[in-house]
């Protein structure tokens, strides 16, 4: 049994690309282009070569788009 606490996706601060995927219905290598074209955009954090999309700050640049 694990003591480990699980954080509701809603709840986290950052996603990885598949957290995001399902959470925004985007799909992944839709995400990853974005993430490529918009490295210094705000909404994204590199850990070695993991992607994380800080959650709230892409809402807010979704928010401004009328496609994708």
């Amino acid at each position: 049994m694990s003591n480990e606490t699980q954080v509701q996706i809603q709840d986290k601060f950052c996603l990885t690309i598949d957290e995001a995927s399902a959470y925004f219905n985007i799909g992944e290598k839709k995400l990853r282009k974005l993430v490529s074209e918009n490295l210094n955009s705000g909404f994204i954090i590199q850990n070695g070569v993991k992607f994380l999309i800080k959650r709230k700050k892409f809402e807010e640049f979704l928010n401004d788009l009328t496609a994708l």
